[in-house]
């Protein structure tokens, strides 16, 4: 399908669901075409399974319960102290 710009400025988002249904448009300017709006092909993101396979480990311990201090911290029963502030140094 040819269309010329003053069309493909009024009747764009008709034209590129037409073009995401696997149309090809060709924009034209005094019947001379200047543009072609076509679908754009996503890119698959596949990995490979097992690929960083012998990199990455897990502790043994990883789902040991937490010790009692931190998990009251996680969960807000206490209020961690704030930082010390640095002292100044007097010249």
């Amino acid at each position: 399908m040819e269309v010329n710009i003053h069309e493909a400025k009024t009747h764009l988002s008709r034209l590129l669901r037409r073009v995401a249904e696997g149309e090809e448009i060709t924009i034209a300017r005094a019947g001379v075409p200047v543009a072609r709006l076509v679908a754009v092909e996503h890119a698959k993101n596949v990995r490979p399974l097992n690929m960083d396979r012998g990199r990455v480990w897990v502790a043994d311990d990883f789902d040991a319960p937490l010790p009692p201090d931190l998990l009251a911290a996680f969960e807000g029963e206490t209020d961690p102290e704030p930082p010390a502030k640095p002292r100044r140094r007097r010249k």
